[in-house]
């Protein structure tokens, strides 16, 4: 009662029943039937055959269809869940849930993981860490010297590679992350618990400073 009709799903690319989307996610069925708006606002705001693209991605996080980014690259590459270039409708309300101000901690620990993970190796070293941290910063307009950089990097590595192998594990990003809480700020998007009341633009910013890293 008083949810719009289902109906104006059908059509939608990765079309899957909303009740289902929402018993596999934090989202309500209100919530879900309200990204689809959102879904559809993002989808056809360049090319308009209801998917989303990487510049459309990059235009509604960033507000820049244009400007190469690597956060902006990762952030699609995980959404892209079939991994074929486009993010249909269930890919990006299942995604979305990572940053979800309800969605146990722990999820976007891994998540965070993935996206800092550049080769997919299992692990998260020394220069991929020093590539996102430089992407980061280019996407918050924030200019610091390479030895800065560097610092960061190694600073990092030094609280959490514990076994000293060069490179970090899973379980050491968990126990890293978990104590610096700071490093998920980008996870979280709180709007997204008042999706139904309040619709803004689907804009994620991102920041890096040394308290975080």
């Amino acid at each position: 009662m008083g949810c719009a009709s289902s109906k104006q799903f059908k059509r939608a690319p990765g079309y899957e029943d909303p009740i289902i989307l929402a018993m596999e996610t934090t989202f309500s069925v209100n919530e879900v039937e309200a990204l689809y708006e959102l879904y559809k606002k993002i989808s056809h705001s360049i090319s308009k055959d209801g998917l989303i693209h990487k510049e459309e991605f990059q235009l509604a996080l960033f507000r820049n269809s244009n400007k190469k980014n690597l956060f902006a690259d990762r952030i699609f590459d995980l959404f892209d869940l079939k991994r074929n270039g486009v993010i249909d409708f269930g890919e990006f309300v299942r995604s979305l849930n990572i940053f979800h101000p309800d969605t146990p901690m722990a999820e976007k620990i891994a998540f965070a993981f993935r996206l800092y993970d550049l080769r997919s190796t299992g692990y998260i070293e020394h220069e991929e860490l020093k590539e996102m941290v430089l992407a980061i910063l280019n996407e918050s307009d924030l200019l610091l010297s390479d030895d800065a950089v560097e610092q960061i990097v190694d600073q990092t590595f030094k609280q959490a590679d514990l076994n000293g192998d060069g490179k970090i594990d899973p379980d050491e990003w968990r126990a890293f992350a978990s104590k610096n809480l700071g490093l998920l700020k980008n996870m979280t998007l709180p709007y997204l618990k008042d999706i139904t009341m309040a619709f803004p633009s689907f804009v994620l910013t991102s920041e890096v400073c040394d308290e975080e890293l």
